[in-house]
């Protein structure tokens, strides 16, 4: 039995050795969410056993679950790149339809105008007034994500006339505005941030962008800088979470578990190599 009890504890050192590695691997990814392993005894005895006199049967891996704190902002001096301070996530959609979530604000804009991440899919906004900036239809809890609409920037005023565009400005609350040659300015649309009621439900994608699963409920959608949803910062960015003097020590302590396990085998090992040649 002790060959398996330290297997399972092999198999959990590795899975913590993996972890980590995944971690210190994406220190530099941008928005990236650190992960953690829990682990769980086992332990099996019947009903009218003695439990005091049972030892335990090992360790399983309950689950490795990501950590969804504030990771720091680096600042980038471009517009388009959006860190969120705060809770909540942007909001975008692939080429195929599909909406994701993501943290990574790094933004920029396609051959078509349209606001897209680094993996091609368009951030959504909700709809605004151009001359005022205020919602067309504020956002409630009922609102999903098939009411928002893609972030265009057009090169002219409204994408009409032949005033040309000459900066783009993006608020706290994320109200994105462009400004032309002449002063005018249009107001293009507000950031559409998602909330969750389990963020530990959502389902990862890779490339910091996640999907609503029913562990984490559907999306609640809102405006930045407003109740549960974070700030929008313009020019700067969010970087990974992973606190690598943490992680390095976390590695060392793994490596001693691992080693600390294949010991317990090979003892075990040995003890039974003395038992089988007692009879020579």
């Amino acid at each position: 039995m002790s060959f398996y009890i330290s297997l399972s504890g092999l198999k959990g050192a590795q899975a913590d050795l993996s972890t980590i590695s995944n971690n210190v691997a994406n220190v530099n990814s941008t928005a990236f969410k650190k992960s953690k392993a829990q682990f769980g005894d086992i332990f099996a005895a019947a009903p009218m056993q003695t439990t005091n006199q049972v030892a335990g049967q090992g360790v399983r891996v309950q689950g490795i679950t990501q950590q969804f704190t504030q990771g720091t902002l680096e600042t980038t001096d471009k517009t388009l790149d959006m860190g969120i301070t705060g809770e909540g996530y942007f909001t975008v959609k692939g080429e195929d339809g599909t909406i994701s979530y993501t943290r990574n604000g790094a933004f920029a804009v396609d051959d078509d105008r349209y606001v897209v991440d680094t993996t091609g899919s368009r951030i959504q906004v909700l709809a605004v007034d151009p001359a005022t900036g205020a919602l067309t239809t504020p956002p409630t809890n009922t609102t999903t994500p098939a009411s928002l609409t893609d972030l265009q920037v057009p090169t002219t005023y409204l994408g009409q006339g032949t005033v040309q565009l000459t900066s783009v400005g993006v608020s706290k609350e994320g109200l994105v505005s462009a400004i032309y040659a002449d002063g005018s300015t249009a107001y293009l649309g507000q950031v559409a941030m998602a909330s969750f009621n389990s963020q530990e439900g959502l389902r990862q994608e890779g490339d910091a962008h996640w999907s609503a699963t029913v562990a984490s409920g559907n999306a609640i959608i809102g405006t930045a800088n407003t109740g549960m949803f974070g700030a929008v910062n313009s020019g700067s960015l969010e970087r990974s979470n992973v606190d690598i003097t943490d992680e390095l020590v976390s590695l060392i302590s793994a490596q001693r578990n691992f080693q600390a396990n294949a010991k317990a085998i090979e003892a075990a090992n040995t003890l039974t190599t003395t038992i089988v040649n007692i009879r020579g």
